[in-house]
């Protein structure tokens, strides 16, 4: 039994050791993007694949490859350049909120119900980015054939 409490003891240590060292790594990497970047970085990836904007600029990379007429360069250009333009503004308002949320945790006693609001407040701005996402996917998709 003891050795069985050293192991779970052991585990449970490892785990709590390796928690700060991935969010070290995490924000390290936060830090490294570039702050133009930065709405097409968050959430780029879902589900395990590519949604949204990025494919566009995968596929403007590959124009030669996919046999892009000059046309659907322009019209994927006009869906990135749109998609940008509307998700630069909310993302600001979404990192201004959770510094707001931050500095509401620092007060003491924290005011639980302005936080409440700022969390849903920020998750609705979630929601319209990742809508913005599919919008300018399903727009990107349009401009291409079913070969493409």
């Amino acid at each position: 039994m003891q050795r069985f409490r050293k192991i779970i003891l052991g585990g449970a240590i490892l785990a709590l050791a390796a928690g700060p060292m991935t969010m070290a790594l995490v924000n390290a990497q936060d830090s490294t993007t570039e702050p133009a970047k930065r709405p097409f970085a968050r959430g780029a990836r879902m589900h395990g694949g590519y949604a949204g904007a990025p494919l566009i600029s995968i596929a403007l990379k590959h124009k030669s490859e996919l046999g892009l007429t000059e046309d659907q360069v322009a019209n994927l250009e006009k869906v990135k350049q749109h998609y940008q333009s509307q998700v630069t503004p909310i993302h600001q308002q979404l990192m201004a909120n959770e510094k707001e949320i931050a500095g509401l945790m620092e007060q003491s006693p924290a005011n639980l119900i302005q936080i409440k609001t700022r969390i849903q407040d920020g998750e609705k701005y979630r929601s319209e980015l990742r809508y913005m996402r599919i919008e300018a996917l399903e727009n990107g998709r349009s401009v291409l054939t079913a070969v493409q």
